[in-house]
């Protein structure tokens, strides 16, 4: 299996040395994104964990759909949080858009670590993990 990276327009250009997310075979892993603007790469919601949430999110969706997989392909999500305290207004976004999103009925394992993310607007930061069929 070669792997191929995933370009899209549609989710913010890396910030750094990497691709948006990388596809081999089946399998496609979504770099970490956090809630960017794509066309203007300004970071988003400054204080609102649960808006920075679902941009992050629409983000990831439209890396993982640029690959050739849907949302509902995805079986791991990574969610980093900057703050304990935010974790209840962040599951409540997270809840309502992995369900919007998943016809199948079947959401996505999930990991939530608290740490310091690189910029400091930054609340949340997501990665995913899909497998197509």
């Amino acid at each position: 299996m070669r792997k191929s990276p995933i370009r899209t327009e549609s989710a913010p250009a890396p910030a750094h040395t990497f691709h948006q997310g990388v596809r081999s075979g089946p399998f496609v892993q979504v770099s970490g994104q956090g809630p960017v603007d794509p066309g203007t790469g300004e970071y988003l919601h400054p204080g609102d964990v649960a808006a920075q949430t679902t941009r992050t999110l629409e983000n990831v969706r439209a890396i993982v759909e640029a690959s050739g997989a849907t949302f509902d392909d995805v079986v791991m999500l990574r969610v980093y949080l900057t703050s304990r305290d935010d974790f209840a207004a962040m599951n409540e976004a997270y809840g309502a858009f992995v369900t919007r999103h998943c016809p199948s009925g079947v959401l996505p394992s999930r990991t939530t670590v608290m740490v310091g993310l690189p910029r400091e607007e930054m609340l949340v930061e997501i990665d995913a993990f899909a497998i197509t069929g």
